[in-house]
C-alpha cells in the first residue's frame, strides 16, 4: 500500500480543536495553515499556526464551505486536511472531495463516514458483525401513523430520534402512548429545521442508563486496537458536560466485552483511523450500541492521558499509511481521567450561551492538570458558534486522588467578564453520588436542583432565601429526588 508523508496539514477548523491540531503537527515537524472567519480575527489558533488565510462571509457557513477550503489548501500547496470535529468533520462529500482533489484527508474513508452518518444504515451493518442493539426501527420512519404502531408495538417508554441528525437535536423521550403523536410531530419539525430532514426512528427508552464509549484506533492494513473506555453519562438535555477514562464502576467483564466487540466490528467493518463506539448500558449490564463517531471526540484528551497515545499524532500517522507501532498486549492503560467541558453560559438563564468579552483569565496547572483552551484575557468570545471555550483535564492514578485534584484545579480556575459553568463543576466533584462513582444519565438533570439548593444557602438576603429555598424544595420533591440537608 502507497504511503505518503504529509509535510503540510490545512486544519479546516478553530478554537481548541484547531490549537491542539497546530501542537499535534509541530511535534511531528509538519506545517500548519488555518483558516479564520471575521468572528475569529483575533484567535489564538491563528497567531500560533505557521500559515492562516481569512474566510470571509457568513461566520458559520466560512467552515462548511468545503469547496473554497479545498482551493485554498491546494493553493498553500498542503498535502492534507484534518477536519477537527464538528463543521465538516463527518461530511463523507468533503471526505470524497479530498481524495478527487488529491489532498489527504485525514479521517476514515468516506464510505464509513456515509455508512455511520445514516443511523439506520449504521445500525444494520453493526447488527450483522455482531453489535447488541435495542429493540427499534431499521428504516427511517415519515409516517406518524406507522411511527405510533411501531412504538406499541415495542412499547412504552420509548425514544424518538432524528434519522439524519444528531446532537440531542429531534430527539424527544415519550413515556405514554397518548402523548405520541404530538412528541413525535415535534421532534420531527425540530429535524427538519436543523438538518433539512424529517425522518425518525424509534427505540425502546432504557431509564438512566449509563453512557459508555470505546475509543478504537485502526491503521490501512487490518490493524485495530481500543485504547480504553470513557464513561460520558454525565449529560444535560442530552449534551456531554463530563467525561471520565475509564468508567469508575463498569463491571470489568462487561467491559472486557465492549472492548472485544468493538474491535471486531471495526475489523470486519475494515475502518481505519480513530473512531468512537457509543453504547448504553443498562441496570443490569447489558450494553447496546447507539452510534458510531468517525472524527476525534471532544473528550479524546482523557482517553490521551490513560493511555499515553496522542491521539491526533496517530490519525495522521494513519493517514500516511504508517502502520499501528504497537499490539493491543502493549498498550498499558493507567489511572484515571476527567474532562469538564468548560462553557461560556448562564446559570440563572437556564445555562444560556454568554458570548462576551473575558476580563481575567487564570487558568490551574500543576502536576496532572492539562488545559485545551482558546481563551485569555480581553478574548471576546463571539457569539456565533458553542459555547465551549475549553477543557480542563486532570489525571491521578487513583479515582479518589483524581477527584481530588479536580476539586484543587476547578478552585484555582478563574473567569470574569461572562459566568461560566465552573461553579456547577465545582459542585459535582464534591457531590458524594459522583465522589463515588454512581453515574448515569439521569444524573446531572437530577442533581440541578439540589445544587441550586445548596448555591441560595448561600444568599445574604434572609427573606429572598427562604423564598428560593421552597420553590427549590417544591421543585425537588416534585421529581422525588433526595435532598443532603
Amino acid at each position: 500500500m502507497e504511503c505518503k508523508k504529509i509535510n503540510k496539514v490545512l486544519i479546516a477548523n478553530r478554537g481548541e480543536i484547531a490549537l491542539r491540531i497546530i501542537r499535534a503537527c509541530k511535534e511531528l515537524e509538519v506545517k500548519s495553515v488555518v483558516i479564520f472567519s471575521e468572528a475569529d480575527v483575533n484567535g489564538v489558533w491563528v497567531r500560533k499556526a505557521d500559515e492562516c488565510y481569512p474566510i470571509m462571509g457568513d461566520p458559520i457557513a466560512a467552515y462548511l464551505d468545503y469547496e473554497r477550503i479545498l482551493s485554498l489548501a491546494k493553493k498553500a500547496e498542503c498535502d492534507a486536511i484534518h477536519p477537527g470535529y464538528g463543521f465538516l468533520s463527518e461530511s463523507a462529500e468533503f471526505a470524497q472531495a479530498c481524495a478527487d482533489n488529491g489532498v489527504i484527508f485525514i479521517g476514515p474513508k468516506p464510505e464509513h463516514i456515509a455508512l455511520f452518518g445514516d443511523k439506520m444504515a449504521s445500525k444494520i451493518a453493526m447488527r450483522a458483525v455482531g453489535v447488541p442493539m435495542l429493540p427499534g426501527t431499521d428504516e427511517p420512519i415519515d409516517s406518524v401513523e406507522d411511527a405510533q404502531k411501531i412504538a406499541g408495538d415495542i412499547g412504552f417508554p420509548i425514544i424518538i430520534k432524528a434519522a439524519f441528525g444528531g446532537g440531542g437535536r429531534g430527539m424527544r423521550i415519550v413515556e405514554r402512548a397518548t402523548d405520541f403523536k404530538e412528541m413525535y410531530e415535534s421532534a420531527a419539525n425540530e429535524s427538519i429545521r436543523f438538518f433539512g430532514r424529517g425522518e425518525m426512528f424509534i427505540e425502546k427508552y432504557l431509564r438512566n442508563p449509563r453512557h459508555i464509549e470505546i475509543q478504537i484506533v485502526a491503521d490501512k492494513y487490518g490493524n485495530v486496537v481500543h485504547l480504553g473506555d470513557r464513561d460520558c453519562s454525565i449529560q444535560r438535555r442530552h449534551q456531554k458536560v463530563i467525561e471520565i477514562a475509564p468508567s469508575p464502576l463498569l463491571n470489568q467483564e462487561v467491559r472486557r466485552e465492549l472492548y472485544r466487540v468493538s474491535k471486531k466490528a471495526m475489523y470486519r467493518l475494515g475502518y481505519e483511523s480513530v473512531g468512537t463506539i457509543e453504547y448504553l448500558v443498562d441496570q443490569d449490564d447489558n450494553f447496546y450500541f447507539i452510534e458510531m463517531n468517525t472524527r476525534v471526540q471532544v473528550e479524546h484528551p482523557v482517553t490521551e492521558l490513560i493511555s499515553g497515545i496522542d491521539l491526533i499524532q496517530r490519525m495522521i500517522q494513519i493517514a500516511e499509511g504508517d502502520k499501528l507501532k504497537y499490539m493491543q498486549e502493549e498498550i498499558h492503560l493507567r489511572g484515571f481521567a476527567i474532562e469538564f467541558r468548560i462553557n461560556a453560559e448562564n446559570p440563572k438563564l437556564d445555562f444560556a450561551p454568554s458570548p462576551g468579552l473575558i476580563t481575567r483569565y487564570l487558568t490551574p496547572g500543576g502536576p496532572g492538570v492539562r488545559m485545551d483552551g482558546m481563551a485569555y484575557t480581553n478574548y471576546l468570545i463571539p457569539s456565533n458558534y458553542d459555547s465551549m471555550i475549553g477543557k480542563l483535564i486532570v489525571s491521578a492514578q487513583t479515582w479518589d486522588d483524581c477527584v481530588r485534584k479536580a476539586k484543587r484545579a476547578l478552585d484555582e480556575f478563574i473567569i470574569e467578564g461572562v459566568p461560566t459553568n465552573i461553579a456547577l463543576h465545582r459542585q459535582i466533584v464534591r457531590d458524594q453520588d459522583f465522589i463515588d462513582g454512581k453515574l448515569d444519565t439521569g444524573y446531572l438533570d437530577g442533581k440541578l436542583q439540589i445544587f441550586n439548593l445548596d448555591a441560595i444557602h448561600n444568599m445574604d438576603d434572609e427573606e429572598e432565601k427562604m423564598k428560593r429555598i421552597e420553590e427549590v424544595i417544591a421543585a425537588i420533591n416534585a421529581k422525588n429526588l433526595t435532598v443532603r440537608h
